[in-house]
């Protein structure tokens, strides 16, 4: 059963107040929708936090992330380079040596992990202890 309720979200370049009659919202449209889509793979945050303090190899995330496998980190990075958020630099050496670093557009998510950061200090961290 659908229900018909007006939607309201902002556009991304205009800042102007949108409503629509739709059941539902166009997700490619929504900038809080196509981002999330982004980061909502697990692992995927975590990654972006631990290349915001700089360029990190492989088996530098990999021992940073403990419990992640080597293929998942392997598919988010991958996921994330695709996305324009990371970068991957392959060097010409014997054995290869990659890195990663986080692009403009990755380096900007860093304000959302700030804020998620702030959020969990202020109501979900015990500082009775």
């Amino acid at each position: 059963m659908f229900i018909w309720s007006p939607l309201v979200y902002f556009e991304c370049n205009t800042m102007e107040r949108t409503t629509t009659l739709s059941p539902s919202l166009d997700n490619s449209v929504c900038p809080v929708a196509r981002t999330a889509k982004i980061i909502s793979g697990k692992w995927t945050l975590l990654i972006i936090r631990d290349l915001a303090s700089g360029v990190k190899r492989f088996n530098q995330l990999e021992r940073s992330l403990d419990g992640i496998s080597p293929k998942t980190l392997s598919e988010r990075l991958r996921y994330l380079e695709e996305e324009g958020i990371v970068l991957r630099q392959t060097f010409a050496e014997v054995p290869p040596r990659v890195e990663y670093s986080l692009s403009e557009r990755g380096h900007d998510l860093g304000d959302v992990i700030e804020c998620m950061r702030c959020y969990g200090k202020q109501w979900l961290c015990d500082t009775s202890n």
